[in-house]
């Protein structure tokens, strides 16, 4: 299958991007199928595409032997995949950053397979957060995801403890999987152009349950210690109330964490063990 330039395609169909969707459309068939190639490990594997757009992500993916379920909740663009694609692939139209991935791979063509499913996707900036903090929430049910967003978050994704970059994400991902950054994608290759480059990051969950004491309650803690960045970690974690001061100083004490040091600066292991030493959850 050949896929037209996004440019073709939409006049094909008669549209525009919509800027207020956040809609940048990449084109570059070798970026393209590197993304496909990062996502897709084996023929016949499902994988769920979430903003599939014009389809040029979805031909590749298709390319690469996935069954593919492509997630699009702009009608017009569900109107392109279902006239370039037909029955190749599952068309759900949905918001992409409330899915449930583990039930839309039961719709695939062929049916579900065992095991987790992997995700891909070319995210709008504006709908990047939700779309990782669900991610996050699904962890136990997806393997990896390889996503193209904008290369400021890319870095923050990937950065490592001690990094200007580092911070709420970057600790939640990290405790949850790996991430890589694979490229930087120019801002020259989408049409329309956006302002800034994106990245291609790929995230491999290895799905092993955090060793936290409250999941809930850790990612308050993490939010809480970045939430005032030139606060010690003490002061920070005081003005979020995450508990008592005097529970918060004893944790501390009992996970080997100096009080003055910045959130900026603990690994994913010493925020683990401040949750630990707060203790199992109050029953309300």
């Amino acid at each position: 299958m050949s896929h037209p330039s996004p440019r073709a395609l939409l006049d094909r169909h008669g549209l525009r991007a919509k800027k207020s969707w956040g809609q940048n459309f990449l084109g570059d068939e070798s970026i393209l199928d590197g993304i496909a190639r990062l996502a897709v490990e084996r023929p016949g594997e499902v994988v769920v595409e979430i903003g599939s757009g014009l389809g040029h992500l979805t031909e590749r993916l298709l390319a690469h032997g996935a069954r593919v379920v492509a997630v699009e909740r702009d009608r017009d663009m569900a109107r392109v995949l279902r006239a370039e694609f037909g029955d190749a692939i599952a068309l759900v139209e949905a918001d992409a950053a409330r899915a449930d991935f583990a039930a839309l791979a039961a719709g695939a063509p062929g049916g579900a397979t065992p095991g987790r499913v992997a995700v891909v996707g070319n995210i709008p900036y504006h709908l990047t957060s939700p779309i990782l903090f669900s991610l996050l929430d699904q962890a136990d049910a997806v393997s990896r995801a390889v996503l193209l967003v904008q290369r400021e978050v890319a870095e923050r994704l990937a950065a490592e403890p001690g990094t200007k970059d580092f911070g709420l994400l970057s600790v939640l991902l990290g405790q949850r999987g790996e991430v890589a950054i694979d490229r930087v994608v120019p801002r020259g290759a989408f049409h329309p152009p956006p302002r800034v480059d994106s990245a291609v990051v790929r995230i491999d969950l290895h799905g092993r349950a955090p060793d936290v004491a409250d999941p809930r309650r850790f990612r308050l803690l993490v939010k809480g210690g970045f939430g005032q960045r030139r606060k010690t970690l003490k002061n920070a974690l005081e003005a979020a109330r995450i508990a008592p001061r005097e529970a918060l100083e004893a944790a501390l004490e009992a996970a080997g964490v100096d009080p003055v040091r910045r959130g900026e600066t603990l690994t994913v292991a010493e925020w683990e063990a401040i949750d630990r030493a707060l203790g199992p959850p109050a029953v309300p």
